[in-house]
């Protein structure tokens, strides 16, 4: 992993962005959606900053760039033509511990912006770390045809929620599952107004919950694309994730990113997957094609488990 994938909170933090060019205008933009004060050094504006400035939503050093600028910076940009320039900027500021980014120049950056889907308060970003943008394009334009377009409506409605889930349900887990049942409604898919979500949020509360344990028992091979959607569902929905050695790392990968992990054997993995359900967890048995015994599949099903083949 060459950058670690993070979220920073620029709100009211004091951004400097060396370079008045059409680079510097896409990195602007980004930096006033997130509410940052943004101060542009350069001799020349490009005219959309210059815009920008006129309204007042920016600071303009109208001079050369010169290390002294660097003074209260808690952020700096560097996007001039100019590499050498560029490089020096970043010299500066890494002397002052002032995180850097040389725009389209990753061994100069101490961080990276990714490609981006809005859907605020949802954000997903996509990133190679530098090695192929063509094909972080390519990954987001799948991603936006993929996401629906009513997530911020979701985000927004499930937030103001959080309260009143309480007082129905006492514990995490009851209401995690509540929440995924929620999400997973087709009445939710198509939904376009809060009061759309609050019709179904009531149905689904009067509705008892069966907060019992499972067992998924997912059948892997040597390829993860040969997976379900309905085993990556269940993976996903798993709280806590029992496999064999001869299981490959990626379908553990692939499960639930919070779920917990325990290494296990055939001979015992029945007796530790009954314990769990019995807790009313839901466990996802991850057991290869050719290894898992058929007495594995019998249990499964004879506690009204779902088995998934490959």
């Amino acid at each position: 992993m060459d950058f670690f994938p993070i979220f920073l909170k620029v709100n009211h933090k004091q951004i400097l962005v060396v370079g008045g060019g059409e680079v510097a205008c896409r990195k602007v933009d980004l930096l006033l959606k997130a509410h940052a004060n943004v101060t542009v050094v350069s001799p020349q504006l490009h005219p959309h900053l210059q815009m920008l400035l006129a309204q007042q939503l920016i600071v303009h050093i109208n001079q050369p760039y010169q290390s002294s600028q660097l003074e209260g910076a808690d952020q700096v940009w560097a996007t001039t033509d100019s590499s050498t320039l560029n490089h020096q900027i970043y010299h500066d500021a890494s002397a002052l511990k002032i995180w850097t980014n040389v725009v389209d120049d990753p061994t100069f950056c101490d961080f990276i912006t990714p490609s981006m889907i809005d859907r605020t308060p949802i954000q997903v970003a996509i990133s190679s770390g530098g090695a192929s943008p063509v094909l972080v394009r390519y990954l987001r334009e799948r991603l936006e045809t993929y996401l629906p377009q009513n997530l911020s409506l979701l985000a927004a409605f499930s937030g103001k929620q959080r309260q009143r889930i309480k007082q129905h349900f006492t514990t995490v887990d009851e209401r995690r599952k509540f929440w995924e049942q929620f999400f997973r409604l087709t009445a939710i898919e198509t939904a376009r107004t809060e009061e759309e979500l609050e019709t179904a949020f009531q149905k689904l509360l009067a509705k008892q919950h069966n907060c019992s344990g499972s067992v998924y028992l997912i059948e892997t091979g040597h390829d993860p694309e040969l997976l379900t959607l309905k085993a990556l569902r269940l993976m996903q929905q798993s709280e806590y994730v029992l496999y064999h050695d001869d299981v490959a790392d990626v379908f553990v990968d692939l499960c639930r990113r919070d779920a917990d992990r325990e290494r296990c054997n055939y001979t015992n993995i029945q007796t530790l997957t009954e314990s769990l359900v019995k807790q009313g967890i839901r466990v996802c048995v991850l057991a290869t094609k050719d290894n898992h015994r058929p007495g594995l599949k019998k249990y499964c099903t004879h506690h009204n488990g779902i088995f998934v083949p490959i």
